[in-house]
């Protein structure tokens, strides 16, 4: 029988930039999200759910029979608190209980690199002073502690911890994956740095759903970018080879706005967004 994986918030950029790369042979995704989806193509391996989160009749039935769950449900950027931790937080622990309760043994949850996004580059001097600037062998290690740099980077270090607590409880297998910038193309003069192709991030939750790895693990999400500060040799130990660049794309990068005020802080232009305010 095919091994099926639960996507939520599958309507969602990134979930749509997975869906034709994750479906194949011996895998059915089931897609859940709140929004319309497109039907299942002929021969296509979906089940297209449209449900809300927030119903625990319809996510219990979503997780009865997956193997895995990759939850990218979430308000992808900064918002309002209520909002953030309403949706990202609260309908994070409601995913991890349904899962735990239908005995879905692994979860990968989209973290993001906001989650510790007040760090700097080494060799940099941004402001405020005082911010550590961790370096390892191969960059930024994926175990630092969680530094947010907004509201929304908050919301995701919780999601963090959440599945750091299901783990470690109830013996699950949980991957919290601080995703960069997922978009065809870098996004901006920062995702030169932080950028994580769909194809490389397909690669990403494809190592999480083959490692034998068990417990909790933090692992950065970005490609092997020529400027990368970001550690890639926790993501190999699991087997994960990420293959594009970002450079590919710099002759037509352009800044965003705000990146020049927080060029060497990890979060890029979100360290300078208005705490609350969407965007």
């Amino acid at each position: 029988m095919p091994a099926r994986l639960l996507v939520t918030g599958a309507a969602g950029r990134v979930g749509r930039l997975l869906r034709p790369r994750l479906a194949g042979p011996g895998r059915v995704l089931r897609l859940f999200d709140v929004a319309e989806q497109a039907p299942a193509n002929p021969g296509e391996p979906v089940e297209v759910v449209r449900a809300d989160l927030f119903d625990p009749a319809a996510l219990s039935a979503a997780c009865a029979g997956a193997d895995a769950v990759l939850h990218l449900a979430a308000i992808p950027g900064e918002d309002t608190w209520a909002e953030l931790l309403r949706v990202n937080v609260e309908g994070t622990q409601r995913l991890l209980e349904a899962a735990r309760t239908a005995g879905v043994p692994r979860v990968l949850l989209a973290s993001s690199i906001h989650a510790a996004g007040w760090y700097q580059r080494a060799g940099t001097s941004p402001d405020p002073a005082g911010v550590p600037a961790p370096v390892g062998p191969d960059g930024v290690p994926s175990s630092v502690p969680p530094r947010p740099d907004t509201y929304y980077g908050w919301s995701k270090a919780a999601v963090e911890s959440l599945g750091s607590l299901y783990a470690d409880r109830f013996g699950m297998t949980v991957f919290a994956l601080r995703l960069g910038a997922c978009f065809p193309e870098p996004p901006g003069v920062s995702g030169l740095e932080n950028w994580i192709s769909p194809d490389d991030c397909a690669r990403l939750v494809d190592a999480c759903l083959r490692a034998e790895t068990t417990g909790f693990r933090v692992l950065w999400g970005i490609s092997r970018n020529s400027r990368r500060w970001w550690s890639l040799a926790e993501g190999r130990e699991i087997g994960y080879e990420p293959e594009d660049d970002a450079e590919s794309y710099a002759d037509r990068v352009r800044p965003l706005d705000g990146e020049v005020g927080t060029a060497g802080l990890l979060g890029a232009q979100f360290c300078g967004y208005p705490l609350g305010e969407r965007h």
